[in-house]
């Protein structure tokens, strides 16, 4: 009688170990979730604010191009021929220079404790 007691008392223990362990794994997954995503939404946000800039630049830069070749269009011309250059380098490089640092990033934010 005595020992079933304790087999039913060791039981509980365990159940209410593994629900405390699974409340707490939920938890870590949870934050570690909203680490990665506030992490993401400020370089989401920052990127953007740079773009703008950089689109601003080169309309301005475009204009004072075309400007000084004589016809404003080649100014567009010539900003846009340099956007394919690098659009060819990011995608020669994509693996390397996009893919591997995200990788990581993602990586290190999930198994930093």
């Amino acid at each position: 009688m005595e020992n079933a007691t304790t087999i039913e008392k060791l039981i509980e223990k365990a159940e209410d170990y593994s629900k405390t362990t699974f409340e707490l794994c939920k938890y870590n997954a949870v934050y570690k979730s909203a680490d990665i995503f506030s992490s993401l939404a400020v370089k989401v946000i920052i990127s953007l604010v740079i773009v703008l800039f950089s689109l601003l630049v080169n309309i301005g830069l475009s204009l004072w191009l075309g400007e000084l070749i004589g016809h404003t269009y080649y100014g567009f011309f010539i900003i846009a021929l340099l956007y394919l250059a690098i659009a060819l380098l990011l995608y020669i490089f994509r693996y390397e220079w996009i893919k591997k640092p995200i990788s990581n990033f993602i990586i290190n934010r999930l198994v930093k404790k």
